[in-house]
């Protein structure tokens, strides 16, 4: 996993870095593979990668999709459950979350997102949910 765009963080006393990844794979952007995001231990040789996929889509997906922000939380539920799991250093393992297990993660319900031209608004929110925006003139004028 590259260095670059990692954040570190500390579960349980070990350090470990995550990252996703930078720009969505073809698959990613059109909603058809989930979010996901990688861990690693700090400092661990390559190969003891852990890989997790979560219920929903990127931030960034073209079909508008509802998708959810990555929150250090999570990595860390994310990291506890693995290693309960299996997941040893040298080896690398995959973490499946369902919509269940999101909620148990996260200590509460996930708070879903849904892109709309301008920005994300809450799951079964409206237009009156984004931020103040610049409206565009026409060429009419």
């Amino acid at each position: 996993m590259p260095k670059k765009g990692s954040r570190l963080i500390t579960v349980d006393g070990v350090a470990f870095r995550w990252r996703v990844r930078h720009k969505p794979a073809y698959c990613q952007g059109s909603g058809w593979s989930p979010l996901s995001f990688s861990a690693e231990r700090a400092g661990e040789e390559p190969g003891s990668v852990l890989v997790v996929s979560l219920p929903c889509a990127r931030p960034d997906n073209w079909a508008g999709a509802r998708t959810i922000t990555i929150r250090p939380r999570l990595v860390a539920g994310c990291i506890r459950r693995a290693l309960e799991q299996g997941w040893s250093p040298g080896s690398a393992f995959t973490l499946t979350v369902d919509e269940d297990d999101l909620t148990t993660l996260l200590g509460e319900p996930p708070q879903y997102l849904v892109p709309f031209l301008w920005g994300m608004i809450p799951e079964g929110g409206g237009v009156e949910d984004l931020p103040r925006c610049v409206q565009i003139r026409s060429g009419e004028d």
